[in-house]
């Protein structure tokens, strides 16, 4: 992006795995989790049609995060959490409703959030996630 070279990885394991696909960064020297990775992961707790930056924090019962913070040793490095949710009161396995296919409308939702969210990323790219996260993290107005 820009001046800055960015490594794109899409984990080929399950989401209970994710954290295996950045072992061959780990094994570069100038590789720093808390400035070099920004990971983006849905999320039930965020209403869909929302996202929030973090600059850190805990896997919030994510597997693919307990993955990740698994093979780091560490809960430092920033998230792009896309919401999903909320989930309906009558689903008793969470799976169940992480894995159903959106329906079109949820679809349409999401692709709408693209844009914003490829600013957010191009953002941390340039700026860091401070930046990014003041920027893109705002309260919405009704």
């Amino acid at each position: 992006m820009g001046d800055c070279p960015v490594t794109l990885l899409k984990p080929q394991t399950y989401m209970n795995l994710s954290g295996l696909g950045l072992e061959p960064l780990l094994a570069q020297p100038e590789f720093d989790p808390a400035h070099h990775l920004l990971l983006l992961v849905d999320d039930s707790a965020l209403p869909l049609g929302t996202f929030r930056l973090r600059a850190r924090g805990s896997s919030g019962g994510h597997h693919g995060l307990e993955s990740v913070e698994q093979v780091l040793g560490s809960r430092v490095y920033a998230r792009l959490r896309i919401g999903i949710g909320p989930v309906p009161e009558d689903v008793a396995d969470l799976t169940d409703f992480v894995l159903a296919p959106f329906t079109s409308t949820e679809a349409e939702t999401l692709r709408e959030l693209l844009p914003q969210m490829g600013d957010a990323v191009e953002c941390w790219v340039a700026e860091g996630i401070q930046q990014a996260m003041n920027r893109f993290n705002r309260k919405k107005l009704d």
